[in-house]
């Protein structure tokens, strides 16, 4: 796996970070080693799936196999045939007595760039901006181009990774990492960048709001509440720091209901509902 390909991967267990969904690397099909680039598998059936999807990512089953092309590769026609390969021995090896149904998988194909030479022997079916089906053999292969998807926060993540400098710095205003200490892997990437001839600055702004962001659970509430966004303010504070410190007229007005949900764990959802039924 190339360096492109890691730092893909690693920015996906980002975004599937505190969902129902496991993200795996290089997972290994074979006994002579042939690595998948990506597999997205459902811990928990219908789970919790990341609050603001990128768009493409809405038809997510069980086990979702990704094969990615950074901006200096081409998306193939030997690349589908090596993903519907490894969609074969994968769904061998977790499958039982029987084969695992053909609707608990999914398989992806994403790329920087619209693959032109793909495109002139095969039918690219357009389902929105940046989201294109192919059907490849018995499989119809989700094609995801990367530097087409609109700028907006839910595609953040798409455009970080889009080779377009100025997609590249909206997507550095509007993602927002989930796991702590990931602002060494923004830089990281942005310095594959700078070596590959696409300049992309990191500036000190830049680290410090990466510093900010991986250190809020060290920060007093208060202070989140008075210095930093809405979508800062929540990160990395429990579910009785935001009932705490935050007034409710703040919370509603500035934060959507569905945001304030999600932040709230399942459990103390139903103990509450339970409390409004028994009164």
């Amino acid at each position: 796996m190339t360096n492109w390909h890691r730092l893909f991967g690693i920015g996906l267990i980002d975004l599937f970070a505190y969902t129902d969904y496991e993200v795996e690397l290089e997972k290994d099909l074979s006994i002579k080693q042939q690595f998948l680039d990506v597999v997205i598998i459902e811990k928990v059936r219908m789970g919790k799936l990341p609050g603001d999807l990128p768009d493409g990512l809405d038809n997510l089953a069980q086990h979702n196999l990704l094969t990615y092309k950074s901006f200096r590769e081409s998306l193939t026609s030997w690349a589908l045939d090596e993903l519907v390969g490894h969609y074969v021995n994968y769904r061998k090896q977790s499958s039982d007595k029987a084969l695992l149904p053909v609707e608990q998988f999914r398989l992806y194909a994403v790329s920087t760039h619209f693959p032109q030479k793909l495109a002139k022997g095969t039918i690219l079916t357009k389902v929105q901006a940046g989201v294109y089906e192919i059907k490849w053999g018995s499989q119809t292969v989700r094609v995801l181009v990367l530097n087409e998807f609109p700028e907006t926060s839910n595609n953040a993540f798409w455009q970080l990774y889009s080779a377009n400098p100025g997609k590249i710095k909206t997507a550095r205003l509007n993602y927002r990492h989930k796991l702590a200490k990931m602002s060494s892997f923004i830089s990281r990437l942005f310095e594959f960048y700078n070596m590959e001839g696409v300049v992309v600055a990191y500036t000190i702004d830049d680290y410090v709001k990466d510093y900010v962001q991986d250190h809020l659970d060290l920060l007093n509430p208060e202070d989140i509440l008075q210095k930093f966004s809405t979508q800062e303010r929540l990160t990395g504070l429990s579910s009785q720091d935001i009932v705490k410190n935050f007034p409710s007229e703040e919370l509603l007005k500035n934060i959507p209901f569905e945001e304030l949900l999600k932040n709230i764990p399942l459990e103390e959802l139903e103990k509450y509902l339970a409390i409004i039924k028994k009164h």
